[in-house]
């Protein structure tokens, strides 16, 4: 069990973090051999109207979405229906003759775009920014936005095959820039399955799992539960976040046509637990097997080669990690700036929400938060920090 200076420290880092106004309210969870042996919620879901944070409050995930869509992906793969080194124009033929930034001018691909590229990040597929290959992103994601709540919203594979119509960035496979590769993977599955992207999620992983919160929207009698968004004020405060970033419904108040493999799902913190507990039990949880352990081990490996990983290495705060099927992966403790776990992987997302499991110790963290341009806060890094130089841990 964790001691009780431990558990003080981590109550200490998530209060000083409310009081300070870095977040309004948050919930940790810790697992150990796939056993809760500690929670702790702590601030506000809502502070307009004073509701705390519990373990039935329901979070925006962001881009935690993506090791959901990952594992999407690898059902697929095991059981014979895609390639990896399939062409995505295969799929989605609005990835046929794609064209990549080359300074000025755009030259057309040395390569066809594969699954495997959209799998590590190695695509040339970015979100959106100032060079034109971002113009590009930014434009589509400005248009699913402007259409989503009228009267013809773009679904899945119709923003997709339009999103294989943009610039990339560089070409296929040469680099590693963060970006929409995920969304793509979400409207794949679409295709292959012959199910919705959110059908084929409920049917293949969250019902087997019991994650009975975990979806693309809420229906009415959940939606009292979803916390709420807040941002910097610019003047050392909190203030109500109400846009809807990346074109996602942020109220979750309808099934939308777009379902966001990158950035789409709601959940709570004990529905992730279940899905992180499968991972690290090699893909099985309570009789229901949903990978097999095989699988499990090529998802939460590093695939990026010496090339690719020159771009991930870019990022200050993951130094000591490489990438691979939309998941960070420790590979060398000694250079990262945190106290880690050699193999461990996770995520995190845009408000905060943030996973991580480390196989090694047999250990699962769970930190949700929401608040805007979070991902790994530096409050998740104390978090991270007392857990993983705890004696208990090891």
């Amino acid at each position: 069990m964790l001691g009780k200076t431990e558990i003080n420290q981590m109550k200490k880092v998530i209060r000083d973090g409310i009081e300070k106004n870095q977040i309004a309210g948050g919930n940790l969870m810790i697992l150990k051999g796939g056993e809760e042996i500690f929670y702790h919620e702590d601030g506000l879901a809502d502070r307009e109207n004073g509701l705390p944070i519990n373990r039935e409050s329901i979070f925006r995930m962001y881009s935690l979405s993506k090791p959901i869509t990952a594992t999407a992906v690898m059902i697929l793969l095991e059981r014979g229906l895609i390639d990896l080194y399939e062409p995505v124009s295969k799929y989605l033929p609005g990835f046929k003759n794609q064209m990549v930034v080359a300074g000025d001018s755009l030259v057309p691909v040395e390569r066809e775009m594969i699954l495997k590229d959209l799998l590590s990040m190695t695509s040339g597929l970015v979100y959106g920014g100032e060079h034109r290959a971002g113009q590009d992103t930014l434009a589509l994601f400005q248009e699913i936005d402007k259409r989503l709540l009228g009267e013809s919203p773009m679904s899945t594979v119709e923003a997709m095959n339009k999103l294989g119509e943009c610039a990339l960035a560089f070409q296929p496979g040469a680099y590693w820039e963060y970006g929409t590769s995920a969304d793509v993977l979400g409207a794949i599955v679409e295709v292959v399955s012959g199910k919705r992207f959110g059908e084929f999620l409920k049917d293949e992983i969250f019902e087997p799992l019991n994650m009975v919160d975990t979806g693309f929207w809420l229906p009415e009698e959940k939606r009292s539960r979803l916390a709420k968004t807040y941002k910097d004020d610019g003047k050392g405060g909190l203030e109500l976040y109400t846009g809807n970033n990346l074109g996602i419904i942020h109220q979750m108040d309808r099934n939308p046509a777009f379902e966001s493999g990158g950035a789409g799902l709601v959940s709570t913190i004990d529905d992730y637990a279940q899905f992180a507990k499968m991972l690290m039990k090699e893909g099985s949880l309570e009789g229901v097997q949903i990978l097999r352990p095989q699988t499990v081990k090529h998802l939460t490996t590093a695939t990026l080669n010496s090339a690719q990983q020159k771009g991930f290495d870019l990022w200050l705060t993951l130094c000591g990690h490489s990438y691979g099927n939309l998941m960070r992966v420790m590979t060398d403790c000694s250079n990262a700036g945190i106290i880690g776990s050699l193999g461990e992987y996770g995520w995190d997302g845009w408000l905060g929400a943030y996973f991580c499991n480390c196989p090694k110790d047999d250990l699962t963290i769970l930190f949700m938060m929401q608040k805007t341009d979070a991902g790994t806060t530096t409050l998740t890094r104390k978090l991270r920090n007392v857990i993983l130089s705890s004696c208990c841990i090891s």
